[in-house]
């Protein structure tokens, strides 16, 4: 069969109902991508086409890695499957074991999930059952921010910020508010790794601990960077004066690190690149590469033994997947641990900051470039939306790009970049001077 041929779908394209699609557009004219290697993928059509993406913020480590593929193939020899309810098998306790040596001090202990979303629900769950078992159960509301996106659970979509997965669903989880978000292009525009301008928007928080009282918040849900918001960098101690503020009031701070994690930011997390530590962490996506679904949730010493102590016996928190710990994700995640320590992955967003930096900059005097967001490996560059128009001309440029030879997502009027941590030089330049020339081919 060539390439050609996976582009031939027998029984149609109706059955599958594809998420965060315009399923009808797309199926009107349908595009498959069949392969993928390295820093490429390869679509129906035999185009290769550079990942500005790694997949959805995932694939860190590029696609295809054998040593990955070999320890999913071996364990598939070992065992398929166990489950841990009230049961085990070592490959979930080694993994977890290996996990916290990556993450700050006293994030010590793992409840493994099998998305993003799910982490983000259980942390949320975390932190009302915390609360609780040490008999503070008054503290049920639970704060996002605007602008914010955790996930498409119940629990993530309430405190999430984005009005488009929110208005759908109705009233959602009671109980939740919003801080402000922190995109300030007035006074941030073009700024080169974290805006200066913008650390007193953590004080918002203060509004809603007057208005509800701190004794009613058990937490508040914030991604250290806003990926599906379009990258919305910390501005300079924004992230440690929300880190005070939670301390004063006893509010546990989570960090929904799920594309921050595994590297993006030129560390292992957010967290550690910032240095700003969470009561909880949720992360996801490259915890495996993207080659087996999984999750985590990263607690502290303190919040973890508070549940070993309740005097209740049994069950300390009634929660969990069937999934949970899955041996071929804990063996794909060793193995994705192994290449991310052997080739400093983890680390490489750090030495190619500048590069990466100074190559988007270069964008800043495009027709109708109206910021330009970027730090370590993760970037954003946002068009001024056509008049009457609004997300068209992104739509277009991220069109553009592909026909260039270069996936890079757009969200809405914003060109967004994320792209494996195995990138060299040449590819950063590439990027940048592909995405240049898309938007000089579509017109304002």
């Amino acid at each position: 069969m060539s390439i050609a041929d996976h582009n031939l779908v027998n029984d149609g394209l109706d059955s599958y109902w594809m998420p965060f699609t315009a399923n009808r557009k797309f199926k009107a004219d349908p595009r498959f991508i069949v392969s993928a290697r390295g820093m490429y993928y390869t679509d129906s059509e035999g185009n290769q086409v550079l990942d500005g993406s790694a997949g959805l913020w995932c694939v860190n480590a590029g696609h295809y890695r054998p040593q990955i593929n070999e320890a999913i193939r071996a364990q598939l020899e070992e065992l398929d499957f166990a489950h841990s309810f009230n049961a085990g098998h070592p490959h979930a306790f080694n993994f977890a074991n290996r996990l916290v040596r990556h993450f700050p001090d006293p994030l010590n202990h793992v409840f493994f999930t099998n998305s993003g979303s799910e982490s983000v629900d259980t942390a949320l769950k975390i932190a009302l059952a915390y609360h609780k078992a040490r008999g503070d159960g008054s503290r049920q509301r639970l704060i996002g921010r605007e602008k914010g996106y955790h996930g498409m659970g119940f629990g993530g979509v309430s405190v999430g910020g984005l009005v488009k997965n929110r208005s759908t669903f109705g009233m959602l989880l009671p109980g939740t508010d919003h801080i402000r978000h922190t995109l300030d292009i007035e006074r941030n525009a073009f700024s080169a790794g974290l805006p200066v301008h913008g650390a007193e928007l953590a004080d918002d928080l203060l509004r809603l601990v007057d208005l509800h009282g701190a004794d009613n918040i058990a937490a508040v849900i914030v991604e250290p960077v806003a990926g599906a918001a379009g990258v919305i960098l910390p501005p300079q101690g924004y992230l440690q004066r929300l880190r005070e503020i939670c301390t004063e009031h006893g509010i546990l701070l989570i960090f929904d690190e799920v594309i921050t994690g595994f590297g993006r930011l030129g560390a292992s997390c957010a967290a550690q690149r910032f240095g700003v530590v969470p009561d909880i962490m949720t992360t996801a996506k490259g915890i495996t590469n993207a080659t087996v679904p999984m999750g985590a949730v990263f607690v502290t010493e303190e919040i973890y033994q508070t549940f070993m102590a309740v005097e209740t016996p049994g069950v300390e928190l009634n929660h969990g997947y069937t999934y949970s710990g899955h041996p071929l994700a804990c063996a794909a995640g060793m193995a994705t641990l192994d290449i991310y320590e052997s080739e400093g992955l983890l680390d490489r967003g750090s030495e190619l900051d500048e590069l990466w930096i100074n190559e988007a900059m270069k964008l800043r005097d495009l027709p109708g470039v109206i910021d330009i967001r970027c730090h370590a490996l993760i970037g954003a560059i946002e068009l001024r939306p056509r008049a009457g128009e609004p997300m068209q001309r992104g739509v277009e440029v991220g069109k553009r790009c592909y026909e260039l030879g270069l996936w890079a997502r757009n969200i809405g009027d914003i060109i967004v970049l994320s792209p494996p941590l195995i990138i060299s030089e040449a590819e950063i330049k590439q990027i940048f001077s592909v995405i240049a020339q898309a938007i000089s081919d579509i017109p304002e």
